[in-house]
């Protein structure tokens, strides 16, 4: 299941997971500005501002949404991938597959520890994942379907599968499978407030939805690596502060958003694009009166203007997509681009020929709070003649999952194991499917042939594409625009190291220590 419901800028709509409830953003309380490089306990210190602050700091209720960033402050995992997609070890030094392709060994590497002394092991890593599949909160159970269970002998864990999935390795790493101890998380509730991981960091104080101070894992497998002594996480203010804060030092790196960026450079600051999987798309509900028509959703498919989203609402920044995946990416498929054009007059004649009048279709377009894609929606579909009601439910998320409603806007981060994605979005039990149990014609077997090609075959591509294909004819979603992760920091911190939607730590120095 994706990540949770954050409270997000104008234009970026943040996944969630079922029952979570919304965080106030409250303005962090720092002690004194001063430069970048240090702070009371002395080193380099990061000092970071999100607007992804964790809800909750255990990785199984946080789940794979865009929190996984900061989540990885504290926890390790398997794997994590590199800057081409392709899995490579973390906790794990290895991994092989048996001949058949339905079981999978991790070999852990030896002498780890979590942050409380429990050995980082593959009966540690049965525990994640046996918490991941049967948690009653757990936002995780929907991505581990394919995992039928898990031994532990020693520094290796054996993970059996319910079908063939050479996806494996891309699916347990950072976003999915971030693993606790396991004595720590014995009591979840205990853990969501103290949390104990064996990354490349430690808490020392957490304020929730408000602060997070942590220090230097010297534990951590690759602690040669890090270079950063200090971090001090807190929720972002407002956006317009965001860039003042780091001019006078409050913070020193911070994601900000698009209509903050010419500020942000003109300030001096680096800003940059990092690399993600972005995508927003609007939600249909076919069990649900009018679009049980297939004219009425083709009709809203032709409604939309996917460039009025990337010109109002990223500023320059955004691409539009019809696909939940970036073009260049290996699953998008280039035969699929445009499918329906925005033709609003084509609209207007699909809605006729199915007996509705101008304005005879009105519906509600239920989200969680203020957001401008709404309103676009909203004028776009008046063209067409439909009439839209915008309604704001703060508990939004229950009849989302719940596929009770019938008109939604979603954004997700994506996965790193493209067959991931593509179900969550389209599968019969997708999170992302709002009209569940429905999947497009010929999708189930497209994804089971994904998961049965190896990555490094010379046909995955034209597999992955197939299945993406396949996927897009459903009728429950219609992709508008991809809003990029915007990064602003001081010019004290180097460059760091190119990973797709996550940011990684590795060889990262602040200030003086550069």
């Amino acid at each position: 299941m994706p990540g949770r419901l954050t409270p997000h800028r104008p234009g970026r709509l943040r996944a969630t997971a079922l029952g979570a409830a919304l965080v106030s953003v409250l303005v962090p309380a720092l002690s004194a500005c001063g430069g970048d490089a240090a702070s009371a306990s002395g080193g380099a210190t990061l000092k970071w501002t999100s607007s992804y602050f964790p809800s909750h700091w255990d990785p199984v209720v946080g789940g794979s949404g865009a929190q996984f960033r900061e989540l990885s402050l504290v926890y390790a995992s398997l794997t994590r991938t590199d800057k081409t997609g392709k899995a490579v070890p973390d906790l794990a030094r290895s991994w092989e597959y048996n001949d058949r392709g339905d079981r999978i060994t991790f070999h852990l590497r030896p002498d780890l520890k979590f942050s409380d002394g429990e050995p980082v092991d593959g009966a540690a890593v049965k525990a994640a994942i046996e918490r991941a599949k049967k948690q009653k909160n757990s936002a995780l159970f929907g991505d581990l379907t394919s995992i039928k269970s898990v031994d532990a002998d020693g520094l290796d864990a054996v993970v059996h599968l319910s079908q063939v999935d050479y996806q494996i390795p891309q699916l347990l790493g950072q976003r999915v499978l971030q693993i606790a101890s396991p004595k720590a998380a014995s009591s979840p509730e205990e853990l969501d407030r103290n949390p104990v991981g064996a990354g490349p960091f430690t808490v020392t104080q957490l304020v929730p939805g408000t602060k997070a101070v942590l220090k230097k894992n010297p534990e951590y497998w690759d602690a040669k690596n890090i270079h950063i002594d200090n971090v001090e996480l807190t929720s972002a203010p407002d956006a317009s502060t965001v860039v003042s804060g780091l001019q006078t030092g409050v913070y020193n790196f911070a994601d900000i958003a698009p209509s903050q960026a010419d500020a942000a450079k003109k300030a001096g600051l680096d800003v940059f694009v990092l690399p993600g999987f972005n995508a927003s798309n609007i939600s249909l509900n076919i069990n649900k009166a009018p679009f049980d028509n297939d004219k009425v959703v083709d009709a809203v498919r032709h409604a939309i203007n996917r460039q009025e989203f990337v010109d109002k609402l990223t500023f320059g920044y955004g691409e539009v997509t019809d696909q939940p995946f970036p073009k260049g990416y290996v699953a998008y498929d280039p035969t699929s681009e445009n499918a329906y054009a925005y033709d609003p007059a084509k609209s207007r004649k699909l809605l006729a020929e199915a007996g509705y009048k101008a304005g005879d279709i009105k519906l509600d377009l239920v989200i969680p709070s203020e957001d401008p894609q709404a309103e676009i929606v909203q004028e776009q579909l008046a063209k067409a003649g439909i009439t839209v009601t915008i309604k704001i439910d703060k508990n939004w998320a229950t009849p989302f999952f719940a596929k009770d409603l019938t008109l939604s806007l979603y954004g997700t981060t994506g996965r790193d194991s493209a067959a991931q994605t593509l179900t969550a979005h389209f599968g019969p039990n997708g999170p992302l499917n709002l009209s569940s149990p429905y999947e497009p014609a010929g999708f189930e077997a497209a994804v089971a042939k994904v998961r049965q090609t190896p990555l490094d075959s010379p046909d995955y591509a034209k597999v992955l594409q197939a299945a993406t294909r396949a996927g897009l004819k459903s009728k429950a979603l219609v992709f508008t625009y991809s809003s990029p992760n915007l990064i602003a920091k001081s010019k004290s911190i180097s460059a760091l190291p190119e990973n797709p939607a996550h940011i990684d730590w590795t060889g990262v120095t602040i200030g003086a220590y550069n």
